[in-house]
């Protein structure tokens, strides 16, 4: 029982010091503007994308057209999304 516990402890030491990685600040606010496009997609998919496909994978050269969608067809809310994803 103990050797597992040691094997997996080492297993996890190793993993977590591999793991981490260090992001440059673009990187890491292109990464948090992609998600909250996506999650804005599928909340607003409704009254916005409805004519889009449900599936569409969203990306990074797709944020701006999120937030013109948003401001063109949404309602307060999703123009404040839009503009959240515009700074």
């Amino acid at each position: 029982m103990s050797s597992v516990r040691s094997y997996l402890s080492e297993i996890g030491r190793r993993g977590g010091t591999k793991s981490r990685r260090t992001l440059d600040p673009d990187t890491a606010r292109d990464m948090v503007r992609v998600r909250e496009a996506r999650r804005a997609y599928r909340t607003y998919y409704a009254s916005c994308f409805w004519s889009y496909r449900a599936d569409l994978v969203i990306t990074r050269d797709d944020v701006a057209w999120v937030a013109e969608q948003l401001r063109k067809h949404g309602d307060r809310a999703a123009w404040l999304m839009a503009a959240k994803l515009c700074r």
